[in-house]
């Protein structure tokens, strides 16, 4: 995901905690910005304990999966475990490294009692987060690593696991707080899935689109022309899921390639794609976050499509594009949109 930087271009929207360094939408000497994926619940990065299944006394959980959970806590004091304990078994996907989670929580202090804002509270969002690769909290990541979609999940989270030494102001929790948490594993998505259905051709005058099922990237030919003036957007597969709307955040299967570079060439050099950033990516679309080519190409189609979309320098990088590119690039982007939360 760190590869993805130069896309992403403003702060990130952190739920709980301290952005990690790699989330802050800094420019670094290069020209390139860090990333600001998704929404979602970021720390800094510090070593995670190991997790245990079980502990002499442990917290309940009540309730149904998919809504708010009831926490009843022990009255003796935790023992400092970090336990992840699956409730509810799942039959959907089971989530690894580099496949996209989605998620519901409800959370708890266990020495005060005290309910965090959790993500069923009203006008809140599911997190939906790169699984194992430190972009939540370790409590969070940790209980979605091995789960089915469908799942429910207890986490008893020492500070380490949650939310470190220093704790939150914010959430009223202290650096020696253990938080408890309840875990829905709503959907997962994986590292290499595609969108289904057949793929419309395109005309000569547009890049060729092949898409690599073992990595979920696209090879893309470049016609032997120049590029257009204009942004393009073409729709390859016909998706019938949900419309995209703005603000709302997308998982996206994602290759670019600059097309001068690539003019005239059967596969093009891509400088950003999902297999380079480990895994789909999830974005807020809409707000700004990434190029404007992107929130132009991308509002309003349906989750279930393919979109391929040639976007010219005004609404790319412009004269100031990442190392590697060169200024004025005409960018070509492929998007395969698995999801819309």
């Amino acid at each position: 995901m760190r590869r993805f930087a130069a896309l992403l271009t403003a702060p990130a929207l952190l739920l709980t905690g301290c952005s990690s360094d790699h989330s802050s939408g800094k420019a670094r000497p290069d020209g390139w910005h860090r990333p600001v994926a998704a929404p979602t619940v970021s720390v800094r990065a510090r070593p995670e304990p190991a997790a245990v299944r079980t502990d002499a006394v442990l917290p309940t959980i009540a309730g149904q999966f998919g809504h708010p959970a009831e926490i009843i806590l022990p009255r003796s004091a935790p023992s400092g475990k970090f336990v992840v304990a699956p409730q509810t078994p799942g039959r959907g996907l089971a989530a690894h490294t580099g496949d996209i989670a989605v998620v519901r929580y409800t959370a708890k202090v266990w020495r005060t009692g005290k309910a965090l804002p959790g993500s069923y509270g009203k006008g809140t969002r599911p997190q939906v987060f790169a699984v194992g690769r430190g972009a939540t909290l370790p409590a969070l990541d940790r209980a979605v690593q091995g789960g089915r979609a469908g799942s429910r999940v207890l986490v008893v989270a020492p500070p380490a696991a949650a939310y470190g030494t220093t704790g939150s102001a914010r959430l009223h929790v202290t650096g020696k707080d253990t938080v408890v948490f309840a875990v829905d594993i709503l959907n997962v998505i994986g590292a290499h899935a595609l969108v289904p259905g057949e793929q419309h051709s395109v005309s000569d005058a547009l890049p060729e689109v092949h898409m690599n099922k073992g990595d979920g990237t696209a090879t893309l030919a470049v016609p032997d022309q120049a590029a257009p003036k204009v942004l393009v957007v073409k729709r390859l597969v016909d998706g019938t899921g949900p419309v995209v709307k703005a603000g709302q955040t997308l998982v996206l299967q994602h290759s670019s390639a600059a097309w001068d570079a690539a003019r005239g060439k059967d596969e093009a050099d891509l400088f950003l794609s999902s297999h380079a950033d480990g895994g789909p990516l999830p974005v807020v679309i809409g707000r700004g976050n990434v190029i404007a080519g992107w929130d132009r190409a991308l509002v309003g189609r349906r989750v279930g499509s393919r979109v391929l979309a040639v976007i010219p320098a005004k609404l790319a990088y412009g004269a100031h594009p990442p190392k590697g590119l060169a200024p004025g690039a005409t960018v070509i982007s492929v998007f395969d949109i698995l999801a819309a939360v």
